[in-house]
């Protein structure tokens, strides 16, 4: 408990110098144990910081919650990165690339070059065995199956309009009509899932509003010498979150009841950050959770084989018996 203990110090005394903010104690107490922290246990800890680096300095002094922050390089001959840390970067970026997404891994395997270049030399000799036999413990697979078609330049392009607030004038071919068109846009971030999506304020008129642009749709981007005011009361966690996927729905309040075989594995799910689970006397699993997209729903529904039961909405329920009506009569006329 001591070696934890002063492990948690030092993880509290790295963010306090890494983050121009500083912390708090609410940050101490949430974000330090798999439980939250008593306030006295997190002052307990930052006054241990104090008394080891008297540097510590309050970086908004008469403002509440107060924060301190360590200036630069105070700690930085006491921690060294891990063959554990630096395996989990190459893992991330594996993952990445095995969706797709090139840019990102390509940047997580600078970051990884970047870490590298900064250890002395003692140190990779030290790690290098274990980050290799880690790397390849993790034995990725490649995920069977499609996966969605990406242009890297139109990814780089579009991150930059994000970071500089520029619109952007998109080339879009639209899935439903097979119809291409144009259109100016406000870009705020991207959603990532089975298709991968730029989300952006559309200027057009039937638009005015937040929209989901498939990236495999996007076949030309151009920066407009023309900035946008992001709007401050938008996130995009809490856009995300409005959905059960990606597709843009009004909310509503669903109940799913998982049978007793299948209520194990559903407790490990997280099938949507609101979720509420109720475990039943008879062994079976509520969900409760709030939010649209219910086609996404009934697709991630039907690999449960039948251990679901859709308690609401009911029009779920009936868009999921229709979907296995509608399979069954292809089905059919396949093997016919």
């Amino acid at each position: 408990m001591r070696y934890e203990k002063a492990e948690t110090v030092l993880r509290i005394a790295l963010d306090m110098q890494g983050s121009p903010c500083g912390l708090s104690l609410e940050d101490i107490q949430r974000n330090y144990s798999d439980e939250p922290l008593s306030r006295r246990t997190a002052e307990r800890l930052r006054d241990t910081v104090e008394r080891l680096f008297p540097q510590i300095e309050q970086v908004n002094p008469n403002e509440v919650p107060k924060r301190w922050h360590l200036p630069g390089g105070t700690v930085n001959g006491l921690t060294c990165v891990t063959a554990e840390e630096l395996s989990d970067v190459a893992t991330a970026a594996a993952l990445l690339r095995r969706e797709n997404m090139h840019v990102q891994a390509d940047n997580a395997d600078r970051v990884i070059s970047k870490i590298r270049a900064l250890l002395k030399r003692p140190v990779i000799a030290k790690i290098e065995p274990d980050l290799e036999a880690l790397t390849e413990a993790e034995g990725l697979a490649m995920r069977p199956g499609p996966k969605p078609k990406i242009n890297s330049e139109i990814i780089g392009t579009l991150r930059q309009a994000i970071i500089t607030r520029r619109k952007v004038k998109l080339d879009y071919l639209y899935r439903g009509s097979g119809k291409r068109g144009n259109q100016v846009v406000h870009p705020y971030g991207f959603l990532y899932g089975n298709r991968h999506y730029l989300v952006a304020w559309s200027e057009i008129d039937r638009a005015r509003d937040f929209r989901n642009f498939a990236l495999s749709n996007i076949e030309r981007v151009e920066v407009l010498d023309r900035t946008f005011m992001r709007r401050p009361n938008f996130s995009l966690r809490e856009y995300a979150q409005r959905s059960f996927g990606v597709f843009q729905e009004p909310p509503v309040d669903v109940v799913l009841k998982f049978k007793p075989k299948a209520a194990v594995d559903a407790r490990d799910f997280l099938f949507h950050p609101t979720q509420i689970m109720e475990p039943q006397p008879d062994g079976s699993l509520v969900v409760r959770f709030r939010a649209g997209g219910l086609t996404e729903m009934c697709w991630h529904l039907f690999t449960w084989q039948g251990q679901v039961e859709i308690v609401r909405p009911k029009r779920l329920g009936v868009f999921f018996r229709d979907q296995i009506e509608n399979w069954q009569y292809t089905l059919l006329h396949v093997l016919a």
